[in-house]
């Protein structure tokens, strides 16, 4: 069963290939709504997340954004630690 994690925390994706796509496109059109009260900018990444476990093109984005995410964090906390000392 296919799922997303957030650390220690796992929620579960439907079985269905299909579902999982609806979902997906739904949480994306729901972000390019963000202006709207109740919908927000933050369903962009995780409409990208969920697509990303059916779809080679979206994993392939998702897998290079966090690299350069990671990178970047990485870089942050040694001029931080630098800084300190």
């Amino acid at each position: 069963m296919a799922s997303i994690r957030f650390g220690k925390k796992a929620i579960p994706l439907p079985n269905s290939r299909t579902a999982r796509t609806a979902i997906g496109g739904g949480f994306l059109l729901g972000g390019v709504l963000g202006f709207l009260p109740i919908l927000g900018f933050w369903m962009v990444p995780v409409g990208l997340v969920v697509l990303s476990h059916d779809s080679p093109r979206v994993r392939r984005i998702r897998r290079k954004s966090e690299v350069a995410l990671l990178r970047r964090w990485a870089k942050f906390r040694s001029k931080g630690v630098a800084a300190a000392k």
